[in-house]
């Protein structure tokens, strides 16, 4: 690992260090599903993260990858349409017609070359991808091998290889996970903000930070409009007002104030 468990759950939630540096939090909830998460890839077991939209999956994987591998690019998008090549490797066909099967023909995939170079593969939207393509990561997670039956050959994991993936299980779409694949994940649900307040703090921050990035002009702090947005979508989402007086009809998707 690049850094301790120790020192990427400081990364990760925030704190100050023994020479009194502040670290900034990347994720502002319950600590002990951070310290489960870093606990599992510790252990070399695959951790999927499973939430609604915007309880922060994408955000914790991204910044997990980092912090313990230093890289967060290997990363796979899952949709209706990924294919087993997308998972597994490809081919060059220019050298594949020329010189048949060979490692210069071979397309690594993330996933390959996360294997190859020992650190961690990120795969978003787990549950998008069909089901007899998620079974492909079965083999690989079980014995940190994935066979290349066109070479005769086999890659062995790197120490350091892992998978994080990331699961949505409320919108349409959705593949379930069989049962074997889900035993070789270790599974961490991320809930919604807790309260107004929370959900208020990391709206703020975020709008900070992308003001910041984008260089806007200085403006007085949001804080109403931002409260305003977050308790719309809190009702919205729990189908009743605030005050717990009006029924509101909930939307068919799932909201996020992301």
């Amino acid at each position: 690992w690049k850094l301790s468990p120790w020192a990427v759950a400081t990364y990760l939630l925030g704190g100050t260090l023994p020479d009194g540096t502040a670290i900034s939090p990347k994720y502002i909830g319950q600590r002990r599903l951070i310290e489960i998460a870093i606990a599992t890839l510790a252990t070399d077991r695959g951790l999927l993260l499973i939430g609604v939209p915007g309880t922060a999956k994408s955000w914790v994987s991204e910044h997990l990858a980092a912090a313990i591998a230093g890289d967060s690019t290997m990363l796979i998008q899952g949709t209706a349409g990924t294919s087993e090549e997308a998972i597994r490797y490809g081919w060059n066909y220019a050298r594949l017609l020329a010189d048949g099967p060979s490692d210069a023909a071979l397309v690594a995939s993330p996933l390959l070359r996360a294997m190859r170079e020992g650190k961690i593969a990120r795969i978003e939207e787990l549950t998008r991808i069909p089901a007899d393509v998620q079974d492909t990561l079965i083999t690989v997670m079980s014995e940190k091998t994935l066979p290349v039956p066109e070479l005769n050959s086999e890659v062995q994991a790197v120490r350091g290889f892992n998978i994080i993936a990331t699961a949505n299980d409320r919108d349409r779409g959705v593949n379930e996970l069989s049962s074997a694949l889900k035993r070789r994940f270790n599974t961490v649900v991320l809930p919604l903000p807790d309260t107004l307040e929370e959900e208020v703090t990391i709206v703020q921050g975020r709008v900070a930070a992308l003001s910041r990035a984008l260089e806007l002009p200085a403006e007085l702090p949001a804080l109403d409009e931002i409260r305003r947005i977050v308790t719309v979508f809190r009702e919205l989402r729990a189908g009743v007002t605030a005050d717990g007086k009006t029924k509101l009809k909930s939307p068919s998707g799932t909201l996020s104030t992301a």
